[in-house]
């Protein structure tokens, strides 16, 4: 673990400005962590963590549309462009047409595709588990409504 009171003496009150920057230090070393099984998987691909939003968003929206999927992830047509025919050339991500509009490209995760999802998936689930565990009930709560407040200020 990172000693996080490296600035300040162990018994001095914490300042609004300590305590803030501490959950920024909390929530940059977190994300490190959560995804660095995921990294070493992909990295085994070639693949980087853009690839795994598009392959975890698609797997839990199937049939979704390109344009829907931009939304979700908030990035430029340019910007998903490279990364989704790569998944799609590699056979992790299929497109098809829509039945109501032939403009409207639709994706789907191969078998293939579901496998590897699930795998990165997994191991961050594994330890949101035990980090839920070990935190309680509350703790979780809590870290859902920071989450959803965050995201809420995103928009």
């Amino acid at each position: 673990m990172v000693d996080l009171n490296i600035s300040r003496a162990p018994s001095a009150p914490e300042s609004d400005d300590a305590r803030l920057r501490k959950a920024i230090e909390l929530l940059y070393f977190g994300y490190r962590a959560f995804t660095a099984p995921p990294d070493r998987i992909l990295e085994e691909r070639g693949l980087g963590r853009v690839h795994h939003r598009i392959l975890y968003f698609v797997g839990r929206n199937p049939q979704i549309s390109v344009n829907a999927l931009l939304g979700v992830l908030g990035v430029t047509k340019q910007a998903l462009n490279a990364p989704l025919r790569q998944l799609v050339d590699m056979g992790l991500v299929a497109t098809d047409t829509a039945a109501h509009d032939r403009r409207v490209r639709q994706l789907q995760l191969t078998v293939e595709g579901e496998a590897l999802e699930a795998r990165l998936t997994g191991a961050q689930m594994v330890q949101l588990e035990a980090a839920f565990a070990r935190g309680g009930a509350q703790a979780e709560a809590g870290w859902h409504a920071v989450m959803e407040a965050l995201v809420g200020a995103g928009r």
